[in-house]
């Protein structure tokens, strides 16, 4: 057995099954993709920062939100596309367990803030008159706080269990990125461990918030349906419909990804879930917001009216 053990001093990353005469097609696509990601989210946390309008709860855990995206994609795009212009798919041991920590780090953050922006909507909706001191200041910055440290123990846990283990000759990872599940396959030690607190804390970090989500739209869906008024309704609606896009876009690919993931085990299938979870969900956020969201928009527009009068 301590034969077939090697120390390993890199990992090999499959990337993306492409075709060599369509591999500069694809790097234009994923690094508009990565800047638009970029430029969305930037945009989004400079309006939260700079128009006084949006300094409330909702808009907090949006610009959050919008970091933690940013973050997301900017874990594993600039080494897609490092790989990609270079043909070189190899990533140190460290640093691909450095990139796994962030990706576990912002990929948790990212459910648990959503959690958070459901419990804010149904305080909203449903105890409109105590919003403001329910949903205080202090509240606000503790559920960050929380949530941040959190993520990042969540991270540190499962980062250090899988740096016990020993890993066999075979080094190659059929994925563009670090993935825990991939490379707990690589390992020659025993991984129950491993696997039982990917179960137990996975669980917390995403199940968890996921039914939590679920409660909290459910009891607003019970409270909306007690008013006769089809203003209310449709107001109520317009303003989770941003939220509940990005849940549906977040969960239905973990889902996809994780929770079923492919019988025939296709590679394919779980690369394209896969980049639907780390480069196109992250993409895609900005854009729900701001065209759903009047507020975005107006702040937009007043952001740069004010700019065009100083000039």
């Amino acid at each position: 057995m301590l034969s077939n053990q090697t120390i390993i001093s890199q990992f090999l990353l499959l990337g993306l099954p492409i075709l060599p005469e369509h591999q500069h097609l694809f790097y234009a696509l994923f690094l508009a993709m990565y800047l638009t990601t970029v430029l969305g989210n930037l945009i989004i946390i400079i309006l939260i920062l700079l128009d006084s309008h949006l300094h409330t709860p909702m808009y907090l855990f949006l610009s959050n939100l919008s970091f933690s995206d940013l973050c997301f994609s900017s874990v594993t795009m600039p080494k897609l596309l490092q790989n990609m212009k270079s043909q070189d798919p190899s990533i140190p041991y460290a640093g691909c367990l450095t990139q796994m920590y962030f990706l576990m780090v912002f990929g948790a953050m990212e459910s648990f803030l959503l959690m958070v922006m459901a419990y804010d909507r149904y305080v909203a909706i449903c105890f409109p008159l105590h919003y403001t001191t329910i949903m205080s200041p202090k509240l606000c910055i503790c559920l960050m706080g929380l949530c941040w440290v959190l993520t990042m123990l969540y991270s540190m846990l499962h980062t250090l269990l899988l740096a016990r283990l020993s890993f066999c000759e075979n080094n190659v990872i059929p994925q563009f990125f670090c993935d825990i599940s991939a490379l707990l396959k690589l390992a020659c030690s025993d991984i129950h461990i491993n696997e039982l607190m990917i179960f137990i804390f996975g669980g917390l970090a995403s199940v968890v918030p996921f039914l939590l989500i679920i409660v909290s739209y459910v009891k607003i869906i019970c409270s909306i349906l007690k008013v006769s008024s089809t203003r209310v309704i449709h107001k109520v609606f317009s303003t989770c419909g941003s939220h509940l896009s990005v849940v549906s876009l977040f969960y239905g690919t973990i889902i996809g990804l994780y929770i079923f993931p492919s019988t025939n085990n296709s590679t394919v299938k779980e690369t394209v879930m896969a980049l639907m979870y780390t480069v196109v969900t992250p993409m895609l956020n900005p854009f729900i917001y701001s065209l759903r969201n009047r507020d975005i928009k107006e702040a937009l527009i007043r952001v740069f009216c004010k700019k065009n009068i100083s000039l």
